[in-house]
């Protein structure tokens, strides 16, 4: 895919890490990101409702503590190298950016106090597209993907867990994977098994 060229995970990472830094400085405080960071391009609630609309965007390259950085880097990582083997640039950004956005815009169910950082929706929604996609291009049922992917939603949940910017990021990402690969021809699915298996 036409994404290997651009190598977008590592862009993506390196920008959540440079602004990780910058909050670090801001807030004097390298463990944790302070509060002169989250109350601007974090998500709150209250301020969205009252027209921060921005934040639904900025937060999710926002990161409550360096162990939330780390955390979700590595599982970025993961999911999005397998993301750039299977999708262009163009789909591989649709799928992180709205993944991220549906996942922030559900959070809003929380209510006005609720306030949220984190790239987990973004990451949640390249996870399903990348499952959902790989069942669907080998015209297999996709049954064992969305247990897969419930598994997996299930064992991410937990205090200080935003659920539903996960809930939100997943079901996108399944949504888009299944239509990616609804819509590509059998001889994309063959040129791509061949890069994916080509040690060349």
């Amino acid at each position: 895919m036409n994404s290997e060229k651009y190598k977008p995970t590592y862009i993506l990472i390196a920008l959540n890490v440079v602004i990780y830094i910058y909050g670090a400085i801001v807030s004097g405080n390298i463990l944790e990101t302070g509060n002169e960071v989250v109350y601007v391009w974090g998500q709150v609630n209250a301020f969205v409702f009252e027209g921060a609309y921005w934040q639904l965007f900025t937060s999710m390259f926002i990161h409550a503590s360096i162990y939330h950085l780390v955390g979700n880097m590595l599982f970025l990582l993961i999911f999005g190298l397998r993301g750039e083997e299977m999708f262009s640039l163009p789909e591989y950004l649709g799928i992180y950016i709205l993944g991220g956005l549906a996942g922030n815009l559900l959070s809003l169910v929380f209510g006005p106090n609720f306030i949220s950082v984190g790239a987990s929706g973004a990451i949640f929604a390249m996870f399903g597209a990348c499952v959902i996609y790989d069942r669907r291009s080998m015209r297999q049922s996709i049954v064992g993907a969305l247990v897969y992917a419930f598994f997996l939603f299930i064992i991410n949940t937990g205090a200080n867990v935003n659920i539903l910017a996960h809930l939100g990021g997943l079901a996108v990402g399944l949504a888009l994977g299944y239509i990616i690969a609804s819509r590509r021809k059998p001889n994309q699915y063959s040129a791509e098994f061949k890069y994916r298996t080509s040690p060349f």
